[in-house]
């Protein structure tokens, strides 16, 4: 890719995320209510998003062969926990996806080593 595409390919991303972050304000300003499905897309599409992304972690989980699924089961489980005790999206993911990180690369048995607790 060279530099005017590199330069054109930046400038049409930064134009289309401008036109979607700001396109809802000019069509609908401050005192002029949205139609009722644009309220309710705001309603119920952040937890279709979150279903979609947990189907789209877990499309590859083998429940057979590996670990079973047990990674991905205990990380799901410490995002939900968390979630349901934080009631904040980012904290939960992070959580989550660190305890999955932690224990595909083998850094919980090696805690456990370190601190004398014979994993």
């Amino acid at each position: 890719m060279t530099t005017l595409q590199s330069v054109l390919t930046i400038a049409i991303v930064v134009l289309g995320t401008m036109c979607t972050r700001f396109l809802p304000f000019l069509i609908w300003p401050e005192g002029r209510r949205p139609p009722a499905f644009v309220i309710r897309l705001g309603q119920v599409l952040p937890a279709a998003v979150m279903g979609m992304l947990v189907v789209y972690s877990l499309r590859n989980t083998s429940l057979t062969g590996g670990d079973h699924g047990i990674y991905e089961g205990v990380s799901l489980l410490v995002t939900v926990l968390v979630h349901c005790r934080r009631r904040n999206m980012m904290v939960s993911i992070a959580c989550g996806t660190l305890t999955y990180m932690a224990l595909v690369q083998g850094w919980i048995p090696l805690a456990a080593q370190a601190l004398g607790l014979g994993w």
